[in-house]
């Protein structure tokens, strides 16, 4: 397909991460090539069925050019969410990059909670337990691995 816009204007290293359960955060770079007016913008569809939205959060560089977008109260659907960004300047046509992201891929998970640790010093061991950590998407069958690190002091 031709794109159009000027080679090497369009946005590079796009990555998505969701942490705290419903908070999500995207970052890019500038197109090597970009003239330096250009200016990004990001719109997202979480699913074929919503409609596309634009960030309302950007996270700015020092010459004030969008680099990030960061997006509250996301929940995790089903479908892979598309995410697209363009970019406008005076100069030229700034050509556009786009992805398709499972959204569930990119969860950065809580920490487990409620931990306990109940120590017997005749028997000589200890019973740890925890709950498992929150998840934004609801799939209920997850199988965690939950890796200790004991340091006796």
């Amino acid at each position: 397909p031709v794109f159009a816009g000027m080679k090497g204007s369009a946005i590079e290293n796009f990555s998505c991460v969701i942490y705290n359960i419903f908070l999500m955060n995207c970052t890019w770079q500038a197109g090597r090539d970009a003239p330096a007016d250009t200016q990004y913008f990001l719109y997202w569809q979480k699913s074929r069925d919503e409609e596309e939205m634009e960030c309302e959060l950007y996270i700015k560089d020092e010459n004030c050019r969008n680099v990030g977008c960061i997006f509250q109260n996301v929940s995790i659907g089903i479908e892979k969410a598309y995410f697209l960004v363009n970019g406008s300047s005076k100069d030229s046509l700034i050509q556009f990059y786009d992805e398709y992201i499972d959204l569930y891929k990119i969860e950065k998970l809580m920490p487990p909670s409620n931990i306990t640790v109940n120590c017997d010093e005749i028997k000589k061991d200890c019973i740890i337990q925890w709950q498992q950590p929150q998840i934004s998407h609801s799939s209920k069958d997850m199988c965690f691995k939950y890796e200790i690190t004991i340091k006796y002091k």
